[in-house]
């Protein structure tokens, strides 16, 4: 996809970067296979039965199945104790058709996420958010194609590398500081060399921080905070927030998706911007997959 063209923006299709990248990743897995005799497993738990996490976890395993990726499921119960969670996951850990192990988030409320996710080996660290990924991630000097890097922002540095347009000296603005999101974007960003500023809601004159962007990620979770007004002309706009607004339609209240942007409004000044739904979401997936792949693959050396 190429950017520029007069004044109209494009649309960064998520669903379709993601799919190419499960089509590469389905051929790179039939060719392990047929080299090797084996594929890569993803162990995927999920503690209890909140309705979000089941759309999820179903949603993670029809793909991984779709390309090739043994999905070895453990659904257990809300009431199971974080000394039984640490057992599975340190099970797993030593399983060896395991590559890749998803802790589904969020845990029932007596477990501590923290302790979990750290308990996971950081060679089968699906997720890329084991303390050791994120460090390696850090003080790699480029963006290195064997690391295992979170997903969401891995999946939204391929939609911009996917604009063909050179990242190199932009100014990215991230706006959004969590672990998951905001800091690894602001490191991956920063090895494409571009001028990195992290923002976040309690930024003083935000809206002119991201007026001086050319790149703006949106990943604060608060739904439409960041206005059209706030983009300048030719920006891109990569919009990672998935937000729940209820409105009314022909007199009936109704749910629904949006991102942490006012796409209608942002869509009029960037050159490129993404959908919500439709952009970020179907990456991260993707991404999920890729690190698995990479899991494997490292684990044959």
């Amino acid at each position: 996809m190429n950017i520029g063209r007069g004044d109209m923006t494009a649309l960064i299709n998520g669903k379709e970067i993601a799919q190419n990248l499960r089509n590469n990743l389905k051929l790179e897995i039939d060719n392990l296979r047929s080299s090797t005799g084996k594929a890569p497993g993803l162990a995927v738990v999920q503690v209890g039965n909140v309705a979000a996490s089941s759309v999820y976890v179903k949603a993670k395993t029809k793909s991984a199945k779709e390309v090739g990726i043994e999905v070895i499921d453990h659904h257990i119960g809300e009431e199971t104790t974080e000394k039984e969670l640490l057992e599975l996951v340190n099970k797993l850990n030593n399983q060896e058709n395991v590559n890749g192990i998803l802790v589904q988030l969020p845990l029932p409320k007596h477990i501590n996420e923290q302790i979990i996710l750290d308990s996971i080996h950081p060679d089968k660290d699906a997720d890329g958010f084991h303390p050791l990924n994120v460090g390696r991630l850090s003080i790699a000097s480029n963006n290195d194609e064997n690391l295992l890097i979170p997903c969401t922002p891995y999946g939204c540095l391929l939609m911009l590398k996917g604009l063909e347009v050179s990242l190199s000296g932009m100014n990215a603005v991230v706006v959004g500081r969590s672990n998951i999101v905001g800091k690894p974007m602001a490191q991956l960003l920063l090895k494409e060399s571009c001028t990195v500023t992290i923002a976040h809601s309690k930024t003083i004159n935000l809206e002119d921080v991201c007026r001086n962007a050319d790149i703006v990620v949106a990943a604060v979770g608060r739904p439409e905070m960041i206005k059209g007004d706030w983009i300048k002309k030719g920006a891109i706009v990569i919009d990672v927030g998935i937000n729940r607004i209820e409105i009314e339609k022909d007199g009936e209240k109704k749910n629904k998706l949006v991102g942490d942007v006012n796409f209608a409004q942002a869509e009029k000044n960037a050159s490129a911007i993404t959908p919500v739904p439709g952009g970020v979401g179907p990456m991260t997936i993707a991404c999920l997959l890729r690190n698995t792949t990479i899991a494997f693959k490292n684990s044959l050396k």
